[in-house]
């Protein structure tokens, strides 16, 4: 059975399953996913507790599942939990998972802990037996658009609000800016300000002066938000990669990447291809296909093939080249290829190069 994290509480007051496996790419929220299931075994009188983490190839599953048919020598009931950082068990642990499941050990709850995993892990034999024995759940980062009221409800748990209104949702979107990317330093944000200031409501100024810039940029949603057409957010984005130092030839491929799909779409809908067809074709899929969807019918196909040029030029900058017309330094370079993507995404109808203010 399948479980979103929000789901997990309702689920565990309904009672134990003998087996919980959490996979997924957010510490946090597989922390407390955890901790839930900790505390609910306890709480039923799960008191021994073992831990095994797989690490390297020379694991010993068969002491594993030797301990796990064993009888509790401390208590009647135990906790076992298994940890996988890799995601990739082997094939003897692949065989051993799918025993372990076929035959769960009596009075016993077992956490199995796993990274995100791929469709190809998620469609395995070890990882099928294990969701078919019991409970599988899937966290997943907090994005950008559902972070304000992610904020809003921590808030909301230690007896704390923002203003109602537009002062509130600007308070909130401030903060969504600061954290975004870093659940873990949002949650300890959110601390903070309980441990500042009393239960009630929260001033814009109270969260400005206390909220530090913690955010984490994921180069991979820069083009996310570039096709979207958040100017001030692809913007500070750009500047937040460049201060981690992440490198200007992963930045530049990404966008890149971005400006070829769109002018081979845009070619495919000038041939008359339908547009799921040029979608196809071009390799987009996911988050992108719905951005895809809304801007390429309405892309000149003429100003996404002087993107491709752009992009071939910038590609250069960030290579040690000149290019004439372009800043010398990479990240400036690839902040005018953004800013005319984003331009020209508009439709060209700025009479004035974008800004951070747009």
């Amino acid at each position: 059975m399948q479980l979103r994290a929000d789901q997990l509480d309702a689920a565990l007051q309904r009672g134990l399953r003998p087996l919980y496996v959490i996979h997924g790419d957010e510490p946090l929220l597989a922390q407390e996913a955890a901790d839930a299931i900790r505390a609910a075994a306890r709480a039923a009188g799960h008191s021994e507790r073992s831990v095994h983490t797989v690490a390297g190839a020379h694991f010993d599953w068969s002491g594993l599942l030797g301990e796990a048919q064993a009888l509790s020598l401390f208590a009647d009931r135990r906790l076992i939990e298994i940890r996988i950082p890799s995601g990739k068990p082997g094939k003897d642990g692949s065989e051993a998972l799918q025993r372990y499941a076929q035959a769960l050990p009596d009075d016993t709850i077992t956490i199995v802990s796993l990274p995100r995993l791929d469709r190809t892990q998620q469609a395995s034999a070890w990882f099928t037996a294990l969701d078919g024995a019991g409970v599988s759940l899937k966290v997943d980062p907090v994005d950008r658009r559902a972070l304000p009221q992610w904020i809003a409800q921590r808030l909301a748990a230690q007896q704390q609000r923002v203003e109602d209104g537009e002062p509130g949702q600007r308070a909130l979107a401030f903060f969504a800016d600061r954290v975004e990317g870093n659940l873990l330093a949002a949650f300890q944000e959110i601390r903070k300000l309980a441990l500042l200031h009393p239960p009630g409501v929260l001033t814009f100024e109270q969260i400005e002066s206390a909220v530090l810039n913690v955010a984490r940029y994921d180069v991979f949603k820069l083009g996310e938000a570039v096709l979207a057409g958040q100017v001030a957010r692809a913007l500070r984005m750009l500047e937040g990669l460049q201060s981690e130092g992440e490198a200007a030839v992963l930045v530049h491929w990404t966008l890149a990447e971005d400006v070829r799909a769109l002018a081979r779409v845009a070619a495919a809908l000038r041939d008359g291809r339908p547009l799921p067809m040029a979608l196809r074709e071009a390799r987009v899929w996911g988050v992108k296909e719905k951005l895809f969807e809304r801007i390429a019918p309405q892309l000149d196909p003429a100003r996404a093939d002087a993107l491709v040029r752009a992009a071939h030029a910038c590609d250069g900058i960030v290579k040690g080249l000149r290019q004439p017309g372009w800043p010398t330094e990479p990240y400036g370079a690839l902040r005018q290829l953004m800013l005319m993507t984003l331009d020209a995404l508009q439709g060209g109808r700025s009479a004035r190069p974008l800004s951070l203010h747009d």
